[in-house]
């Protein structure tokens, strides 16, 4: 075979196995995907065939492994059937239809009611809650439950791990959860690993990374979820990272950037649901059932009976579910509102029905907020983010912005007087998808009431972003909103 006839062969080979790769992504991609998700991942595939179909082995498939769904799966069973001997909350006959439907989707889909006689407390100031979550690991006689998607050792941190050494040393069991991948890439893990050591917590690793054949899991999959339980009757979970306000990053210390955060500590029966999480959390990493001998069943844990007392539900979500369960609960509470819809998100970066429902209840006449960060932490999230702002505002959504250099890095959104979520979702396809997160949801007006209280202040250290202004952003701008929001979409 001449020279000529070799190179044609190869040519030949080269574009065979270039459209055999477009032809098979046309099968494979848009099977029990999203309409957008598909096209950005086929648009890949397209446009850089061979890298694309590499990335799309990487990161295309967003579930877990089998044998960790069936684990999730196993956890949930045994969860409902504990519940399933709870009482009714105790205005269970006071709630709207709507709201009941809500809260019986959410037992669907991550097996936790919704329990009565609770008392929450919103905590803003950023290292207050760290404070306060170690004054109550100081009183802590059995047990103290630590989970953050990051965790670090430093100056801001330092006396909440005092705490934990003290728990220790009194005989009291602290185990602590903090995700693979985010906490690892801080500057300061190696300190953490020790002090952790050395104190003598049992700590574990969340979503660790797996690259071998037998136990591969998509290496981007991330637990995000941060919470605090103590003995059973105390418990924390909101946005805040157990880290400084910075991160300990030096790039952020240039740009002199600080994080914002908001924090609920809760008191009452679903304190054993926010338990619950880590508990599953731990089993799910280590195969250590822990519910036998550290679980206070929310039965046993004092309701409060007063005026304050508030009903609340814990939602988890994440890859090791069958359908986007914060998603979900997102759009149910928007769908029903029937005055105001106020969102709070760091990464606001929707999918296509949430967009609708959003815009759909301006449409409705409802007074819609946004609140998000003026400057952003990651490039490519804050384009993204950037790219829905006309849309919104042409809907009539009213967007403030938060300002430098801090980050707004609080996760919550409220409707109407009565009923709220926190937790740590961000309003974005990643946290619908692919991370691991924890929502509360709350019925009661004075917990509103306080949340309200916090975007007051959102609305007056921020400024508004008006329709007029984002109409004369630069095009250079908007080109590179666009190429990120469709980035955003592979799943």
């Amino acid at each position: 075979m001449s020279g000529g006839e070799l190179a044609g062969l190869i040519g030949l080979i080269v574009v065979l196995a270039d459209w055999t790769v477009r032809i098979i992504a046309l099968i494979v991609i848009p099977r029990d995907r999203k309409p957008t998700a598909a096209m950005a991942w086929l648009l890949a595939v397209f446009l850089i065939p061979f890298v694309g179909i590499v990335l799309y082995l990487l990161i295309g498939n967003w579930k877990l492994s089998k044998r960790r769904r069936a684990r999730q799966q196993e956890i949930d069973r045994e969860i409902a059937a504990r519940a399933a001997s709870l009482p009714p909350a105790a205005d269970r006959a006071q709630w709207p239809t709507w709201f009941a439907n809500a809260v019986e989707q959410n037992r669907h889909l991550g097996a936790l009611p919704a329990v009565g006689g609770n008392r929450l407390e919103l905590i803003d100031d950023y290292q207050g809650s760290i404070d306060r979550m170690a004054a109550d690991i100081e009183t802590a006689e059995r047990f103290a439950h630590v989970e953050f998607y990051i965790a670090a050792f430093d100056d801001t941190t330092r006396g909440f791990f005092a705490a934990m050494e003290r728990a220790v040393q009194r005989g009291v069991s602290v185990r602590l959860l903090m995700d693979h991948v985010a906490s690892r890439r801080v500057s300061v893990h190696a300190a953490t690993i020790a002090e952790l050591d050395r104190i003598g917590v049992e700590w574990r690793y969340l979503v660790p990374v797996r690259l071998s054949p037998g136990a591969y899991e998509r290496p981007d999959l991330r637990n995000h979820r941060k919470l605090v339980v103590v003995d059973g009757r105390v418990a924390y979970t909101g946005s805040q990272n157990l880290i400084s306000r910075d991160y300990d990053s030096e790039k952020n210390r240039k740009r002199g950037l600080m994080w914002q955060e908001l924090v609920v500590r809760a008191t009452g029966p679903t304190v054993a649901a926010i338990h619950t999480v880590f508990l599953s959390d731990w089993f799910a990493e280590t195969g250590e059932d822990l519910s036998a001998t550290e679980n206070v069943p929310a039965a046993q844990v004092e309701a409060d009976a007063s005026p304050a007392a508030v009903t609340c539900q814990v939602v988890p979500s994440g890859p090791s579910y069958e359908l986007e369960n914060n998603l979900r609960l997102f759009l149910a509470l928007v769908h029903a509102a029937q005055d105001r819809v106020i969102i709070t998100s760091p990464y606001f970066v929707p999918d296509e029905a949430m967009m609708y429902a959003i815009t759909s209840a301006r449409l409705r006449g409802l007074e819609v907020q946004l609140f998000v960060s003026e400057i952003g932490d990651q490039g490519s999230v804050w384009h993204a983010q950037r790219s829905y702002y006309g849309a919104l505002l042409r809907a009539g959504v009213r967007i403030f912005l938060y300002p430098g250099p801090y980050i707004l890095h609080a996760k919550h959104l409220s409707i109407d007087d009565d009923v709220a979520v926190i937790g740590s979702s961000n309003m974005d396809i990643r946290s619908f998808a692919l991370n691991f997160e924890i929502s509360l949801l709350v019925r009661g007006e004075s917990f509103v009431s306080d949340m309200r209280a916090v975007e007051a202040r959102y609305r007056e250290l921020g400024r508004e972003l008006t329709l007029e202004e984002w109409e004369r952003e630069p095009r250079s701008a908007t080109f590179l909103d666009g190429i990120a929001r469709l980035t955003s979409a592979l799943q």
